[in-house]
């Protein structure tokens, strides 16, 4: 073999060499990394039909999964449901196409994604606010993302009632639910009871819109002056975008509002008083990131004050120091334990 013949020769021996050893990972996209199996992670989320955009949960949702994209160059699809019988065509899309771990968002959710994990065993789901052991038929691919909403929420029930001692007249304040459902009442039964331990003789009105959708604001805006019609001065908001509403109803009466799940102080800094946070993009991500690692284990993962899962988002600049301070104590009383037992329903 003459010497240019040869030198080629020893060319492709070296390419079919580098072909067959090293990683075997497939190739990810630029910044991106690789599942066990050697592809691209990919993540599903399928909000309800509140939409990304309800200043709230599914917002907060859609936050952790571009996380994901931006952290760990996940390839991520949103699908988006008009209505509720779109939950499960698009949670059976997703495992179909053979995504790494395929995100809902919220308790209206149950029923589609329990149904659907039975259906694909070999894809891992995850729901936001959903107790796995409650799942019909209890698949187990699912990592159901809880939170001590009672927490957060005895800490505006405190403020509330703090700030509305200050005021003259009957000591009233209001709480307004999209539905009577586990995760909306943990946050409502906690407010009740802060409000009570910082003013025992105030009254707490309790309203629900019962919107499915948790999108129909004039319904929640109609609770919410009933309950300020009724004497109320502050309203809590626990009902994702309908909850806008009584947002909109305290702005119209000129009292105070609180948020929910999300820091929503932006949407009317003058009466927004605070808003009782949940971290669901931490959550969300937190999943995904298990995914990534190889230490995604189904059952149920809550956080609560200590991890910083939930808190107050901003207190408005008009509330005294003092106040605030009280609430500071009364936070760390429940993280160290000494406040405990919280109720976690409304009866």
């Amino acid at each position: 073999m003459n010497k240019p013949l040869a030198l080629l020769a020893v060319l492709l021996l070296a390419l079919v060499a580098a072909g067959c050893g090293g990683s075997s990972k497939k190739s990810a996209p630029s910044g991106g990394t690789t599942t066990s199996s050697g592809s691209a992670l990919r993540i599903g989320f399928v909000p309800d039909v509140s939409g990304i955009n309800d200043h709230g949960f599914n917002h907060l949702a859609y936050v952790g999964v571009q996380r994901a994209k931006s952290e760990l160059g996940a390839m991520v699809r949103v699908l988006p449901t008009n209505a509720a019988s779109d939950y499960a065509p698009n949670f059976a899309l997703l495992a179909q196409q053979g995504y790494d771990l395929i995100v809902g968002a919220g308790y209206t959710q149950i029923s589609a994604i329990a149904s659907t994990a039975k259906k694909f065993p070999d894809r891992r789901f995850s729901i936001v606010d959903v107790d796995v052991n409650t799942l019909p038929g209890k698949p187990k691919n699912v990592v159901g993302m809880l939170f001590r909403e009672q927490e957060v929420g005895y800490l505006a029930g405190y403020l509330a009632a703090l700030e509305e001692k200050r005021q003259a007249g009957a000591d009233v304040i209001g709480a307004v639910g999209g539905e009577k459902q586990p995760p909306i009442d943990r946050f409502i039964a906690g407010y009740r009871a802060g409000a009570n331990a910082a003013d025992p003789g105030i009254k707490v009105l309790i309203g629900y819109a019962n919107d499915p959708t948790f999108a129909d604001q004039a319904k929640c805006k109609e609770v919410a002056l009933n309950q300020i019609a009724s004497g109320s001065g502050v309203e809590f908001q626990v009902a994702g975008g309908c909850g806008l509403g009584v947002i909109s109803a305290a702005k119209e009466r000129k009292v105070w509002a609180i948020g929910v799940d999300a820091d929503q102080a932006y949407l009317d800094p003058q009466h927004i008083l605070t808003s009782a946070t949940k971290r669901v993009d931490v959550a969300v991500f937190t999943t995904i990131e298990s995914v990534d690692k190889g230490t995604y284990k189904a059952g149920n993962a809550t956080y609560g004050l200590a991890d910083n899962g939930v808190g107050l988002g901003k207190i408005n600049a008009r509330v005294p120091q003092s106040e605030i301070a009280k609430v500071d104590k009364i936070r760390q009383q429940i993280v160290s334990g000494k406040i405990k037992n919280i109720p976690t329903t409304v009866k």
